[in-house]
């Protein structure tokens, strides 16, 4: 039995309870697959459908939807964040026991905070810093000098290259690689030569990184990743790039080298940015978009067209930016669908 009351949610994250206080929620479930003790929400249009013929003892909805809900409902103004804060409190991350184990790797000079977690096969570097409460997972590999902060969890097979900083309550997933050397190389007379990459990675509190992404360490000064920024899976980020606090990066977006992007932003998968670009606060970037100039005015950004003879390629883009202006041009001059 157990769970959380209906009474204690809504108290805790101020909704608005429509049934009983009593009634207790274990886990989360989806709208329609819900039983007996699950919390659920509504927050697409698309799925309300659902709504009359839901199980579940209570659902997370809109004012506006409430009408229709069969059951207990918690009234929020943002469903799906009420959710999400109300699922954290139902399915809390595990926890793991505190102490290095005999299986890891710890140099002498790295500290380890008190309350933290060692996993086997885990590699500590020389002069590295755990701090309290943080969790190094199992072949996890923390280089000299790196710092994790305080709270923060890799969860497995993450490395951390040597200078590497990451501050508090961070959730870095499996098989990331933090601070590898950035694609840096000069063309000699016989071939590439390699450009020393000797800045780092510095990333905020707060962070969260995807399975599989990398973040590339800077080739002087370092990459910057703000508080509050996540980024999903495979995920390229190249070296010198800064993203700003708060933003979100959806799987497999490539940004190229010396990329700034402002907070707030959203940049959603497979967005491919050019290098040396710099993008303000409050953009959306959609699926898929190739970023090839700087973006200076807050919005919604799409756009991709497909490969050419580059020559060719860049006439009939500049074309195709001129489109709208052309129609305008020609409506305005009475013209025909012809005359376009």
């Amino acid at each position: 039995m157990g769970g959380v009351s209906l009474g204690e949610l809504a108290g805790r994250f101020g909704l608005t309870l429509h049934g009983d206080p009593a009634l207790a929620v274990r886990r989360v479930a989806t709208l329609g697959g819900a039983e007996a003790g699950a919390l659920t929400f509504l927050a697409n249009p698309a799925y309300r459908k659902q709504l009359a013929s839901t199980r579940a003892t209570a659902v997370v909805l809109a004012e506006a939807d409430r009408a229709a809900c069969p059951v207990a409902a918690l009234v929020a103004k943002d469903p799906y964040l009420a959710y999400a804060r109300i699922a954290k409190v139902l399915h809390p991350e595990p926890s793991a026991t505190a102490g290095i184990s005999p299986h890891a790797s710890v140099d002498g000079s790295a500290q380890i905070g008190e309350g933290s977690s060692i996993g086997p096969r885990a590699v500590v570097g020389a002069g590295a810093r755990i701090a309290a409460g943080a969790i190094v997972g199992p072949g996890c590999v923390v280089g000299a000098g790196a710092v994790v902060g305080e709270g923060t969890r890799l969860t497995a097979n993450v490395t951390l290259y040597p200078g590497v900083r990451i501050g508090a309550r961070g959730l870095i997933h499996a098989g990331a690689v933090i601070g590898a050397d950035g694609f840096g190389i000069a063309r000699g007379p016989d071939g590439w030569e390699k450009v020393p990459q000797v800045g780092s990675v510095v990333i905020g509190d707060d962070v969260e990184v995807g399975a599989n992404t990398t973040i590339d360490r800077g080739a002087i000064e370092d990459t910057v990743i703000e508080d509050g920024a996540k980024l999903d899976n495979l995920i390229q980020v190249g070296h010198n790039c800064r993203i700003g606090a708060h933003t979100a990066v959806a799987g497999s977006a490539a940004i190229a080298g010396s990329v700034t992007i402002g907070k707030r932003c959203l940049i959603a998968g497979g967005v491919g940015i050019a290098g040396h670009l710099h993008i303000v606060d409050d953009v959306v970037v959609t699926a898929r978009t190739l970023v090839t100039h700087s973006i200076e005015k807050k919005g919604t950004y799409s756009g991709s067209l497909g490969f050419d003879e580059q020559r060719a390629w860049r006439r009939n883009a500049a074309r195709f930016h001129r489109l709208d202006a052309v129609a305008r041009g020609t409506k305005d001059s009475g013209g025909g669908e012809d005359d376009a």
